[in-house]
Formats: C-alpha cells, structure tokens, sequence
C-alpha cells in the first residue's frame, strides 16, 4: 500500500489522471474476461446498464432429455394418431414438421413458402425454431428460462382413446421424475421451466381418476404445476399460455411476408361471410347447426362442409381460396373453444367473426391485437341461440370503411401468427415464435422478481382464473 499511496492521493488533486487509471483497469478486466477460455456467455457477468449484449435477460437453455420424450415419438411417427380414423402422421414429419411443400397451387398460393402443415405438429416446429434461437447457453446457471422440449401433444395422441389411465399418465410422471433429479430445477424449482403442447391444455388437465374423463392428468402433478406450458389452446389456469395454431405459411425471409400481404390486399370477395366447418349436434349448446343453417340460406355466404371428408378441409389451396374470396369468416367454438381456422382466414385476410371470449379475446393476448373492434366482429352465443340473431344483418350494418379498416388491422397481425421457416429466420417481423418466447421470459422475469421481493412464487402461479373465459372480465 506504501507504493500505492502515491498514486490515488493524486486523484485529489487531479480527477482525470484518476479516471484514466480507473479506465484502464476495467479495460483490462474486461479483456481479460473475453479471454478467458470456454466462457461463451461472459457478457453476462457484466452490468447490464453498461453493455449492449442483445442476449441479456434473454438466455434460453434447453434440456437434453431421454430421446423417449421427443425424438423415438417421430421415429414411431405410425402410433401418433392410434385409436383414430385419420391416416397417421409420418407424411407431416418432412421439412422439420412443416410437412411437405406444396408445389403446385393454381396461383392462390406464393411460391416455396407454403406447406401441408398438420396442426398437431406445432411441438416438433417450435423445437426446431428453438435450436436455432440466437440466445441459447449450454450454461444452464445463466439462463433466464429452461425450455424442456417434450413432445406432450404426440405422446398423449397415442393414449387418448383408451381407457388404461396409467398409460396415458406415464410419460408425464417419468418425465417430472426426470426433471426434478436434475440441478436446473432446484433453482426456482421449476417454475423458469416451460414447455410447448401442439394439443389443447384441457388434454393435460383430467379433473378424476375414472376412465370416462378425457385427457391425462400431466398439468395437475405437482411438479409439472410449477411449469409454464404454451399450447394452441390454453385452459383457465394460470400456468397455460395460448400460441396460434400453425398455419400452412412458413416465409423464410421479410420479403415473402410482404409479397404475400401485398397479394391478400386487394383480392377480390364475392362473399360476404363463409363458413368452414362441420356441425355439432352432439354438443349441447353448439351453434353451429344455427349458423349453418342461416349461411345456407344466404345467397352472400359460402359454406364449406368438412364433414365426413365431403370437402377437402385439410387442403390448404382449397381452405385459402375459399377464406381470400370472403371479407368475413364465422369462427365458432367446436369442439373446444379455439380453432385452426382463426388464423388460416385471417392469413386470407379474411375478418374473423366471434361468438365466444374464448375463441380468441381470452386466448392469444401475446399475439392478438388488445383491440378487439380493431380486427375482428364479435357476436354473442346467446344472440345467436335464443334471440335469433341474423349474422347477415350483423354484417351488412358494419360500413365499407370499417370493413376496410378491419381488413387493414387484419394484415398488420399476419406476422405475429404464423411460424417462420425454422432452417431460416426473419429479420424485421418477429412471429409467433418470437413473441411466445418474449412473453414467457417476461413471465419467468416476474416471478423471479417476485421472488427478490420476498414474495412467495407460488402465490397465483398455478391458480385457476373461474373468470378467464367470461367476457365481462376483459372486454365489455
């Protein structure tokens, strides 16, 4: 310190000599600390106030697991729909779970950009999307959020028609078991882990024991209630997150999203609403046999009968040239709340027209304008059911410059609803990938500074919200 002394006594008579020392030493650290060997990630060491590392906060680690979980569920890909009448899913593993590519289209579809995507594959997309994220760690101690990549949606599919519970349950409690020996876990215990489903929440979320309920009961073990999931649909707990279906559209670059935006703008509707779908009767409370009934008795509606393979719905070129032909697309609960359909019509540039919260308000807050009289028209089951509503009229009311206004809003979410190429990337939009993994690290973040504060995590994480699917709560 007798050597030393000389030199900080000087920075009371001469502050920049002082600051020039000071700047040293942190060059010096600094450089040594890029120096240092198999340290990928040392910006995260720094003061985030004081680097421009685009990855802070951002970090994504992800799980290596049993290949039981993922892969060997592609390489079986014939037992993903057992117990089913539909043709199995091995065609729509090419293209890294996009499906094959649609070459040929009669003009209604853009180029090289278009698939025959199954809309259960949406676990094998987002993993593929996730491996080529530009924030991933294989430290996971740095990480802002764990991203565990089982195939739940594909597993479950093997199980759901029968009646052996312990079949249906077992890859998620081997799972959890899995998770909950690895050290990752013990740092929130879980609750910066999240997982994807290509299936609806309500799948995970068996309510009894009995062999006539439906699902497995993976969401209500307690480890995995610790865990965030994203899924095309999510339930009424707070621990499920709702992503859009994938739809047909996987642009690999900027100028693909444009053209197509450009192409959807000015085409030509001769419908006024159109209806894709099949009914319901076995549903009590469906509307659909209602709305079918009076889009057959318009002269200004399409209706296009997906029942029974009497029209070829899981045809993209047939389903985009019927939406791109009419200005609005009735979207009402089927057999859940939700549907594929949302997005491939307003992909169309097609209005969406709603009939319950759930269908979509409640649903995609990350991805859905907040708006809703922005985008979309919404008409009420009961008005439908007991009053009789006449969607025509509903629809014939709203004036050309709202129709056009709508329309525009429409186009604007294009990009936040469908899922980029995973061999590729946007560089201007982000998509729906990116503004699900935005909002899970913006929800992990919440609770880790929840947990700063002295609070307890586990207040409200995995509660249910009884209020969720009302429309009083958010959008009255």
């Amino acid at each position: 310190m007798e050597k030393s002394a000389p030199i900080f006594r000087g920075c009371y008579d001469n502050h920049h000599f002082c600051l020039a020392i000071l700047f040293s030493f942190l060059f010096c650290s600094l450089f040594l600390s890029f120096r240092a060997p198999n340290k990928a990630l040392t910006f995260k060491h720094l003061n985030p106030s004081t680097t421009t590392n685009p990855c802070f906060g951002r970090y994504v680690y992800i799980h290596q697991l049993p290949s039981r979980f993922n892969d060997d569920l592609l390489h079986n890909c014939h037992t993903l729909t057992r117990g089913t009448d539909k043709p199995n899913m091995c065609p729509y593993m090419q293209n890294m779970g996009l499906g094959p590519q649609i070459l040929t289209s009669q003009g209604v579809l853009t180029n090289n950009t278009w698939y025959a995507t199954n809309q259960f594959l949406l676990e094998v997309i987002f993993h593929n999307r996730m491996s080529k994220y530009a924030c991933l760690t294989n430290d996971s101690s740095v990480a802002s959020a764990i991203f565990v990549p089982f195939y739940a949606g594909l597993d479950v599919s093997r199980f759901l028609w029968l009646s052996n519970l312990t079949d249906r349950d077992s890859s998620g409690r081997d799972l959890l078991q899995w998770l909950a020996n690895r050290p990752e876990w013990k740092k929130m215990w879980g609750r910066d882990h999240f997982l994807i489903s290509g299936r609806i929440a309500w799948d995970f979320r068996r309510q009894r024991d009995e062999e006539s309920y439906w699902g497995s009961k993976f969401r209500f073990l307690p480890e995995s209630m610790n865990m965030s999931m994203l899924a095309v649909e999510a339930s009424s707990w707070n621990n499920d997150y709702a992503i859009p279906y994938p739809t047909s559209f996987h642009p690999s670059d900027d100028t693909q999203v444009l053209q197509w935006q450009r192409k959807i703008r000015h085409q030509k509707r001769p419908y006024l609403f159109t209806f894709t779908g099949a009914p319901r009767p076995e549903l009590e409370g469906s509307i659909r046999g209602k709305i079918i009934d009076q889009c057959r008795a318009s002269s200004a509606c399409k209706f296009v009968d997906c029942s029974y393979g009497v029209e070829r719905c899981d045809d993209p070129v047939n389903v985009i040239k019927v939406f791109r032909s009419s200005v609005f697309c009735l979207q009402p609960p089927g057999d859940s709340y939700t549907r594929r359909s949302i997005f491939d019509s307003m992909l169309a540039g097609c209005i969406p027209v709603f009939f319950h919260p759930g269908t979509a308000y409640s649903q995609y807050k990350w991805h859905l304008p907040r708006n809703r009289t922005g985008y979309s028209v919404y008409i009420p089951v009961k008005d439908v059911k007991q009053w009789n509503t006449s969607v025509e009229e509903v629809l014939l009311g709203i004036s050309e410059s709202e129709v056009l206004a709508m329309r525009e809003e429409v186009l604007k979410v294009i990009p936040n609803i469908i899922y980029a190429d995973p061999r590729s990337k946007l560089d201007f939009f982000e998509d729906a990938f990116d503004l699900a993994v935005k909002g899970m690290l913006e929800r992990i973040e919440k609770v880790r500074e929840a947990t700063r504060r002295g609070r307890d995590p586990s207040i409200g994480f995995a509660d249910e919200d009884h209020y969720k699917y009302t429309f009083s709560q958010s959008y009255s």
